[in-house]
């Protein structure tokens, strides 16, 4: 059960304990979604940015356009087919405590693998049309991410299960929104944004108001953000960092190759673990 403490009437040497029933903590879960939903809907529509399309790296080798973003996806391909190889089989039998849990970590790592022709698609001629097939296989990425990490912490029926549909459902359903918006001239990337973003915060307080767990270790889950947190850093910096390399290697073609090392990260931690009679503690 999670806990907080307070300062006591008796004084600051003293402290009172806060428990919190699991029904409480799913109501704080609500709770940021509410926040989150209320944020979203006072903002005005965003379409998608042109400038996005510019990449500081456009040069063809082989006959392929923007080669090293091209080719850098070649990463996702990898950790997606090897996970999907190892977890598929019997390997997998002898790391999940339940053949279900298996799920949303093959839904997961199919996305990663689809990254690598989507984001490969859209490199090759960079446009909003091609830019659909990108974010796609992402979203499907993140909502089954979020649906393992439900099923381990607060519900695996509906974490393994009926979730796991609805928010991939969802988080390919803003897409298509997306796109049908764009196509009407006033593009809106609103939705597509907040399943990007409420997973982000709301992530942080399951782990904290459920640290039982048996698969999300929260060490190689951090370890996953700072590696997708370095891969945002890299595109952010595109050009400078093509610039400081002598237009060698630009900052989005580290971005992919950073990236492609978070989910790896988790396959290792999956690959690491035997199956448990009881939950561990985060």
């Amino acid at each position: 059960m999670a806990t907080g403490t307070v300062p006591s009437l008796n004084g600051p040497a003293e402290e009172a304990t806060i428990e919190l029933s699991f029904r409480q903590r799913i109501w704080v879960l609500i709770a940021v979604l509410g926040l989150g939903l209320a944020a979203l809907l006072a903002l005005e529509p965003i379409p998608q940015d042109p400038a996005y399309h510019h990449f500081a790296d456009t040069r063809a080798v082989l006959g392929i356009p923007n080669f090293n973003d091209v080719t850098s996806n070649l990463g996702f391909a990898l950790v997606g087919a090897l996970a999907l190889f190892m977890l598929a089989g019997g390997r997998g039998r002898g790391i999940f405590d339940r053949p279900p849990d298996v799920r949303p970590y093959l839904v997961f790592f199919l996305g990663v693998a689809l990254v690598a022709l989507g984001s490969a698609y859209y490199h090759w001629a960079p446009s909003n049309e091609r830019l659909l097939w990108d974010r796609l296989p992402m979203s499907v990425a993140f909502m089954a991410f979020c649906a393992a990490v439900v099923a381990d912490r607060i519900d695996a029926r509906a974490g393994n299960g009926w979730l796991l549909a609805l928010l991939v459902a969802l988080g390919l359903a803003s897409l298509f929104y997306w796109h049908w918006s764009e196509s009407l001239g006033r593009g809106d990337l609103r939705f597509y944004g907040f399943v990007q973003f409420y997973p982000a915060v709301a992530l942080p307080v399951a782990f904290w108001q459920f640290p039982e767990h048996r698969y999300t270790a929260g060490r190689a889950i951090a370890w996953m953000v700072a590696w997708y947190g370095l891969s945002k850093v890299f595109e952010h910096f595109d050009g400078a960092i093509f610039e400081l390399l002598g237009r060698t290697v630009s900052g989005h073609t580290l971005k992919h190759l950073a990236a492609a090392v978070a989910p790896f990260v988790l396959l290792r931690m999956l690959l690491a673990r035997r199956p448990a009679k009881g939950p561990a503690k985060a």
